[in-house]
């Protein structure tokens, strides 16, 4: 049917109802609420954010769903996104553009990159169309959409050669023993082919020396250049949670005895022997053997393993000919191995000599400046597949010249408007801190991948894309996106609600039936369940009735279609409307880890509920449409990653007919629920959360 007028009192009545309704039966994780780009207005956010949280619903993410997160980041620093501001980019002396057309989305900032040049900032554009940024470059490189990672392997292949082999610059030799994991020893794997592969960083516990410290398993050794054996560098995630403070940094000391640590990079001139070991190359879907010099150690119970350090294994893998045996390139004109600069002449559509040198002033000015190179990266990267391995082949350019962590140097990502300045003390407010210390957060991808069946359509993700050939039985890059998903909520990894098919209020309740008490024994009892397989996740199987998300609010921004990546199994899955899906079950002989349902569900939702001034597609396909007031109406803060300011943002008229701002809205929302809740939902309730 059409939409239909109704009055604030009647709509406020319906979703109070709704609300009370789902905690009552089905739980308060059923309850989502999804709104984009807190920084943009943080009290607008906040309001909806805080009665989920308040509710016991869910807040769900919108960086990472967005395709704005740079995966790159936490993957490589633990981060989400800790860039410098615009005005950095004046102290640079070589910056990169690449995917960030700064002159369109930057523009307050751009002046910043245009002052730089005046003050001897040189500027490349990688971009395979010439943009508004590409008119302010010194050189323009018109590089294949979507080569860029190509482009900056071959980099790091003759800043490796040049300026580590060759040269052996001091800087970036000590930057990389100080501030990189390369000095890490790495233990080499051999498999019942004989075949040897990189494993895992060899474990402090497993060494005599070391065998009784604890958290051993999550300490790591570097080689002493003058103890000439292996020592413990504080730092790694051990220290962090050990019973001894202080002791989580990057002093260069024995975690064990406090003795100066003094890293040895590489076992070129000082090994035992050196092994062949096998690398994959991805581009070409095959696999290369070569040279590695290596140490054996004997372990406390008596096994001999032979280790190398993280930077001999990166020399290798970037076909770095330092005079070993195997499968190295002959020079930068040998086409066939992966990563000289010939070779990224196949991809990038770029003449290797310009690449050569690029390379070369890359290096030149980190060497001469101390690191003082900045790439400028966005949407035009971050949003292709990969696009990790992108952003971190750039992040190996910037860390072998020792530009992250200095001014005018590293990292610079910019999608949207990301930096919540406050984000401490705003926290409280929008995560209802102050009544209701645990949150519910959910990482939007896996939430809708799941719940909009999207995992159906589609078989391993081996099918895609070129996984390692010698991979473990075990090993990540084999089976299915869904199966992966369910391992990561069994495991902690990832949250995911509903939490269990059981409504959360009702199973304290079973646990104190079954002589759990205190909250340590409900705990237990629902792991101890958990762990039996007497109580399963609703991950497990997503499409039992139980297991659906019921009522979704959805404010400033446009869910339903702009940030629906799968709109039409939004439609399908979500709402069971129309929709204009050819896609087909392939799913059912892949999943090992998920029910299979014969026939998927149907509009799982049974509210849907949009504040907003457009009638956009989330609002066309709502159930309740509430009157939100524009950013001319109300009051709000702002801030960006570009600097540290806060922006007051003023309403510059009252909310026009009868809108409300965000905060009003959700305010009455809470007051109506609190009033059928006096009457549904008398008693307090205990809530248990996964956390």
């Amino acid at each position: 049917g059409g939409l239909r007028r109704c009055d604030w009192d009647t709509a406020l009545e319906i979703i109070s109802a709704s609300m009370v309704h789902t905690i009552k039966k089905h739980g308060p994780d059923r309850i989502a609420g999804f709104s984009p780009i807190p920084a943009m207005s943080m009290i607008s956010y906040a309001s909806g954010a805080r009665l989920m949280q308040l509710i016991g619903g869910i807040s769900l993410s919108f960086y990472d769903w967005y395709c704005d997160l740079p995966t790159a980041s936490p993957e490589t620093w633990g981060e989400q996104t800790d860039v410098q501001e615009s005005a950095d980019w004046y102290h640079a002396k070589m910056l990169v553009s690449m995917g960030a057309n700064i002159g369109m989305t930057r523009t307050p900032d751009c002046h910043f990159l245009a002052e730089g040049r005046h003050n001897g900032t040189k500027l490349w554009v990688f971009a395979p169309d010439f943009n508004m940024v590409a008119k302010y470059a010194d050189e323009w490189v018109a590089v294949n959409t979507g080569q860029d990672g190509a482009w900056w392997m071959a980099t790091n292949h003759v800043l490796l050669t040049e300026f580590h082999h060759q040269k052996k610059t001091p800087y970036f030799i000590d930057y990389t023993k100080k501030y990189t994991d390369a000095p890490y020893l790495v233990e080499l794997k051999k498999d019942e082919n004989g075949v040897v592969r990189p494993g895992q960083l060899l474990r402090a516990g497993r060494l005599e020396n070391y065998k009784d410290q604890e958290h051993g398993e999550w300490k790591f050794l570097m080689w002493d250049e003058e103890a000439k054996a292996p020592k413990m560098p504080q730092g790694s995630s051990g220290f962090r949670w050990g019973s001894t403070k202080g002791k989580w940094n990057l002093k260069l000391e024995d975690g064990k005895d406090g003795s100066e640590i003094k890293p040895q990079l590489s076992f070129l001139e000082d090994s035992d022997s050196v092994v062949q070991v096998e690398f994959d190359d991805f581009g070409a879907g095959a696999v290369c053997t070569r040279g590695v010099p290596v140490k054996t150690l004997t372990t406390a119970d008596g096994e001999e393993v032979q280790v190398t350090t993280a930077y001999d294994l990166l020399m290798a893998q970037y076909g770095v000919n330092r005079g070993l045996a195997g499968e190295y390139p002959a020079d930068y004109n040998d086409a066939n191995a992966p990563y000289t600069p010939a070779w990224s002449e196949k991809y990038t559509g770029v003449d290797r000599d310009v690449l050569i040198r690029f390379a070369r002033e890359w290096g030149t000015t980190a060497e001469h400046t101390n690191g003082k190179c900045t790439i400028l990266i966005g949407a035009g990267i971050n949003h292709w597949y990969h696009a990790n391995l992108m952003y971190r082949a750039g992040i190996h350019a910037l860390m072998f010249c020792g530009c992250v962590g200095v001014n005018g140097g590293g990292l610079a990502h910019y999608v949207g408007q990301e930096k919540l300045a406050p984000a401490e003390s705003w926290a409280s407010i929008a995560l209802a801190k102050d009544w209701y210390p645990p949150s519910r957060l959910q990482n939007a991808p896996s939430w809708h991948y799941v719940h909009t069946d999207q995992w159906r359509y589609e078989k391993e993700f081996t099918d895609y894309h070129t996984v390692p050939q010698h991979g473990g039985e075990n090993t990540t890059a084999k089976g299915h996106t869904m199966d992966m998903q369910v391992r990561a909520v069994r495991q902690g990894w990832l949250p995911f609600y509903p939490q269990f098919p059981e409504n959360p209020l009702d199973v304290p309740k079973q646990a104190r039936a079954a002589g759990a008490e205190t909250p340590e024994a409900i705990a237990d009892w629902v792991a101890k369940r958990l762990q039996n397989k007497e109580m399963k996740f609703s991950v497990e199987d997503p499409d039992a009735e139980e297991n659906w998300p019921r009522v979704w609010f959805i404010w400033r921004g446009n869910a339903l279609m702009a940030s629906a990546k799968g709109h039409e199994y939004f439609l399908r899955h979500y709402l069971g409307t129309h929709d204009n899906a050819v896609g087909e079950d392939l799913a059912q002989d892949s999943v090992k880890e998920v029910a299979w349902h014969e026939n998927a569900p149907q509009g799982k939702m049974d509210l849907v509920v949009d504040l907003n001034f457009r009638m956009d597609t989330s609002a066309l396909y709502s159930d309740i449409i509430l009157p939100a007031a524009s950013w001319y109406e109300k009051t709000d803060l702002n801030s960006t990653d570009m600097h540290s300011y806060i922006h007051p943002l003023s309403a510059a008229i009252a909310p026009v007919w009868e809108s409300k701002p965000d905060w009003d809205i959700f305010r009455e929302i809470t007051k109506k629920t609190a009033e059928l809740a006096e009457k549904h939902l008398p008693d307090p309730v205990k809530d248990i959360i996964t956390v």
